[in-house]
């Protein structure tokens, strides 16, 4: 581990394992959270993008504008607390080395949402942001079950 970035329980510091597990597994938790939240609105988004490319019209398409709004910011939130995680994770005894593989969801939720583009595009975006969302939350959950 490079000297300058060393987890906190090398600082000299009374190192208080239970503490540092008990912050990793409430930054899990929170990360959790996030990501249901994010998948929720997404699924609300992927429904009116239905109803907007079978027969959908004005409202309809409002309607998915806003969900899709909404889903970015759950993500952009669930963003900040799956790295919040990975940092309390490296505070951690025997967890420092753990890397979540949410690259997916973070490369997706930075592009996900750019540009105007047909309907049938957005929908095909969106059912892919659903999975790499539950990617993150299997991440996630395996994570806090090795956290105990």
């Amino acid at each position: 581990m490079d000297e300058e970035q060393e987890p906190e329980y090398y600082t000299g510091d009374e190192y208080d394992e239970e503490q540092e597990r008990a912050e990793a597994r409430e930054a899990g938790k929170r990360a959790l959270s996030s990501l249901r939240e994010a998948r929720e609105c997404l699924t609300k988004a992927s429904n009116w993008g239905l109803v907007d490319i079978f027969g959908g019209n004005f409202l309809s398409g409002a309607m998915k504008h806003a969900r899709i709004s909404e889903a970015q910011d759950k993500m952009a939130q669930a963003k900040a607390d799956i790295q919040l995680f990975q940092n309390e994770l490296g505070d951690v005894k025997d967890m420092e080395g753990l890397k979540l593989d949410i690259s997916g969801f973070l490369t997706f939720a930075d592009f996900f949402f750019d540009g105007a583009i047909a309907d049938i595009l957005v929908q095909s975006r969106i059912e892919n942001a659903k999975d790499s969302v539950d990617q993150a939350i299997a991440e996630v959950k395996k994570a806090l079950s090795r956290l105990g």
